[in-house]
């Protein structure tokens, strides 16, 4: 009974681990970032106006914007705050824009914080790139 007990307090303080994501598809309209981790390459989070997307303890969760700031590009914020299901995450991230990319940027710095609760905060440096619906030409 005791080991269950410790079991059980282990889980509940648990730090958020950003999980694989699988998939995503492009936005129908609009415009959104595709992240993975700078450490492993893992594909993270999907970043789309209003919403963080990721994979929290196996399961895909969508974190609403709670605060957005800064000059972004795109419609993406260059700083934004969500918070939702115990969790709370920062985006912080950098987007260049280059000639050579159609419908899309590069996400050239950013970095996750993520903190569940009174918890540890993990802290995810990421990278990636924007895509957007394709444009009428």
């Amino acid at each position: 009974m005791m080991l269950l007990t410790i079991v059980a307090m282990a889980q509940a303080a648990a730090v958020p681990v950003l999980g694989t994501l699988p998939k995503q598809s492009l936005p129908e309209k609009g415009c959104a970032a595709y992240l993975w981790a700078v450490q492993d390459q893992r594909f993270v989070a999907m970043v789309e106006p209003g919403r963080l997307r990721v994979m929290l303890d196996g399961k895909q969760a969508d974190l609403p914007a709670a605060e957005a700031g800064g000059t972004g590009a795109l419609g993406l914020a260059s700083t934004t705050r969500y918070a939702g299901e115990g969790v709370t995450a920062t985006l912080d991230m950098t987007i260049t824009q280059r000639e050579t990319l159609q419908d899309g940027a590069i996400v050239s710095d950013a970095t996750i914080r993520l903190a569940r609760g009174n918890q540890d905060e993990i802290i995810v440096p990421v990278g990636g790139m924007v895509g957007c619906a394709p444009a009428a030409r």
